[in-house]
């Protein structure tokens, strides 16, 4: 159970995301589209939380200055353990200082940050599917590089709970 704030996508590329989750699917490579409670979002993390007051949080998200959308290109794959496969992206460096600020926020909130999460250790990603198993790393491998690059615009940042799937809104892009 966490609590992320996330930076969320134009239609466009939440559509391509989409249809990408649908190809995996297709060639039985479970991906967001299917797993857990099949709410999730395509998205990019600034940070997980795994202890929070969930008032405290929004609150002072929302208080943090709108930097406004921007673009990411998605054109590289990522492997983490235990089967996480992801589109990584190339930042600018503009969005490492905003996670940053993003991180130091919740903190002093009491919020518990997820380590891989802490400043100086983002790995900024995009998941697409969260218990790949080895023998599907080529499909993977190959419907991913087909399908890439992707430039992605973002648009807009939610809190979102990764055990219900429910979202709630920022009035800003922190």
């Amino acid at each position: 159970m966490a609590l992320a704030v996330c930076l969320l996508f134009d239609g466009r590329t939440e559509r391509a995301l989409t249809t990408l989750w649908n190809r995996l699917e297709e060639q039985g490579v479970a991906t967001l589209r299917s797993h857990t409670h099949g709410m999730h979002h395509a998205h990019l993390s600034y940070v997980v939380l795994l202890r929070w007051d969930l008032a405290a949080v929004r609150d002072t998200v929302a208080r943090l200055p709108d930097r406004g959308g921007c673009e990411v290109t998605f054109d590289a794959l990522g492997a983490f353990r235990r089967g996480r496969i992801c589109l990584v992206p190339a930042v600018p460096a503009e969005l490492i200082a905003r996670q940053q600020g993003v991180v130091e926020a919740v903190r002093a909130t009491g919020a518990l940050v997820h380590a891989h999460y802490e400043i100086d250790a983002w790995l900024p990603h995009c998941s697409v599917a969260p218990r790949a198993r080895s023998e599907q790393l080529p499909i993977v491998a190959t419907t991913v590089y087909g399908f890439l690059p992707l430039t992605a615009r973002i648009t807009r940042a939610a809190l979102i709970d990764s055990a219900t799937g429910q979202l709630w809104p920022l009035p800003n892009v922190p």
